[in-house]
């Protein structure tokens, strides 16, 4: 995900004929897999969902996640579950948007923005082994369109040096004014995955986070981009859109590409009821 070359950006297993599968054998599956995320496609609930989505990590279900729901918008396009144009996924988080491309691009509508008070950054620097001197401001904050992170700007050459904090759900990045970019690093072991490759998720809550900030205006349709999955050697390509209204962002998308390169099957786990 969020790449155009195989083997780069962010694995994801799309996991199709789930149907009849209890939570317990997803998660098994998942815990197979052993990606940051496995999401399976399953009927709608929901009259107006295309499909509906279930995302698992290695340790957890999630109400709802980026990159597993771009993932699952273009395979299940070009599995022919449904023509390129527009879906409504139905997850944990509610009934989201997104508009597919047939050249294997989806765009993810967020969920309903949130966002938390100022923070001191001096305890989420040390918890990813930064320093005072690393921070660049301004302060951070949780924010979120479905799931939320904290978001840690630190100078340019402290992302590299970052580490996984010991808990939490931490985008620790530089911002680049002039280009309207980030280079991001992001941290997620509250969900048992140390760090990411690239975050569908906390692309759009960092657009939320970029306006109450003053880096992106507030007003009107802002673009910025982040690279993300460097330090993995899994480089990611995220495209984000902020949409806000006095002062205040009132919706965020985040826009990737999909890459296949495998598929097959896998024995169903036993049920333990």
């Amino acid at each position: 995900m969020f790449t155009d070359r195989p083997f780069t950006g962010n694995p994801l297993a799309v996991v199709f004929g789930a149907d009849d599968l209890a939570g317990g054998q997803m998660q098994a599956i998942a815990r197979e897999f052993h990606l940051s995320e496995t999401v399976f496609l399953l009927p709608p609930w929901t009259a107006n969902a295309t499909y509906r989505a279930r995302i698992f990590t290695p340790a957890e279900e999630l109400p709802f996640a980026g990159h597993p729901s771009v993932g699952a918008a273009v395979t299940g396009m070009r599995r022919g579950m449904f023509g390129a144009g527009e879906v409504v996924q139905e997850c944990g988080a509610g009934l989201l948007p997104l508009s597919v491309s047939a050249d294997g691009k989806a765009t993810l509508t967020g969920g309903t923005p949130t966002l938390g008070d100022e923070l001191d950054p001096a305890p989420l620097l040390a918890s990813v082994g930064l320093s005072t001197e690393d921070f660049a401001g301004p302060p951070p904050r949780v924010a979120g369109c479905g799931l939320e992170f904290t978001y840690l700007s630190v100078v340019p050459d402290a992302v590299a040096r970052a580490s996984c904090p010991p808990a939490g759900m931490v985008s620790v990045f530089a911002w680049d004014a002039g280009m309207a970019s980030s280079h991001t690093r992001v941290f997620c072991p509250a969900v048992g995955v140390p760090e990411d490759p690239a975050t569908g998720s906390a692309a759009l809550g960092f657009g939320i986070w970029l306006v109450a900030s003053g880096l992106l205006p507030g007003e009107n349709t802002s673009a910025y981009t982040i690279r993300q999955g460097i330090e993995l050697h899994r480089p990611s390509t995220l495209d984000g859109s902020v949409f806000a209204a006095n002062g205040l962002a009132t919706k965020a998308t985040v826009t990737g590409h999909v890459v296949p390169i495998a598929s097959g099957e896998i024995a169903v786990p036993p049920f333990v009821g």
